[in-house]
């Protein structure tokens, strides 16, 4: 019986933990953050998205923020320093999502400075976001 629980349990958060099939009518965009990050979705068009691991928009013009978190190290900083956290917001506006297409949205850092810029499924760079604001974690 009680395999029987773990093997249900185990079923149950796998499930929870898996990304929903793409809606053929809508654009999909994947997170992809650099190593040790962390990227979330946040708003589409200034509304709260509800799941944090993607966007799915409909065709056209949309404004997409994102939670970017990221440590800047000691070489960025100074002489002894200690490595930094930083959580910020940033915005990216694209005007031709397309149904049924797939994006690729990657982050990364230079510094103290974020970016993140949108990417097709061809690999062709199709947008660059703007930092938002930022504070320390």
């Amino acid at each position: 019986m009680r395999t029987l629980i773990a093997i249900g349990a185990l079923a149950l958060l796998t499930g929870c933990s898996s990304l929903p099939n793409p809606d053929p009518s809508q654009a999909w965009i994947d997170l992809s953050p650099n190593d040790e990050t962390a990227l979330h979705a946040v708003q589409v068009d200034e509304r709260d998205w509800a799941d944090n691991r993607y966007f799915e928009v409909a065709p056209g013009r949309h404004e997409l923020t994102v939670r970017y978190l990221f440590t800047v190290e000691p070489t960025n900083i100074g002489p002894g320093s200690e490595p930094l956290g930083r959580d910020c917001q940033l915005n990216l506006t694209f005007k031709d999502f397309g149904a049924g297409q797939r994006y690729q949205m990657q982050a990364g850092s230079i510094g103290f400075r974020p970016w993140v810029k949108l990417y097709d499924d061809q690999q062709n760079l199709v947008g660059q976001g703007l930092p938002g604001g930022c504070q320390r974690t």
